[in-house]
Order: structure tokens, then sequence, then C-alpha cells
């Protein structure tokens, strides 16, 4: 877990590109964490966003 959502950002398009999985980030008690989505179940947490590591975007 991490205070910081850049960070958070950073840590999931990473994991998501090492994995190959779709990685969500969400919030929680004010705190940003990553799983992947298949793990994350029906868990009370805010989805920020999720991370495709098949999705053709540029690079940042």
């Amino acid at each position: 877990m991490s205070h910081d959502l850049s960070l958070a950002q950073n840590r999931a398009f990473h994991l998501a590109r090492t994995l190959m999985v779709l990685v969500t980030l969400f919030q929680v008690d004010g705190e940003y964490g990553v799983l992947p989505s298949d793990e994350l179940d029906d868990a009370e947490v805010d989805i920020i966003h999720e991370f495709d590591p098949y999705e053709v975007r540029p690079a940042h």
C-alpha cells in the first residue's frame, strides 16, 4: 500500500507489463494498492484504473 498515487500508478503499469495480466489500481482507507484484477474478487475498494498490458497506447 502507498500514499503516493504516482508511485502506485507506476507499480501497477509495470506489474501489468511484467505479468501480462489485467492489474487494478484501487484505493482503500486513504491508501493506494495494486493487485492482479482476478485476485481482487468483490472487495470493497474504490477502483481507480485498470491497466491492460495489451492496450495499445503511446509511451509516456
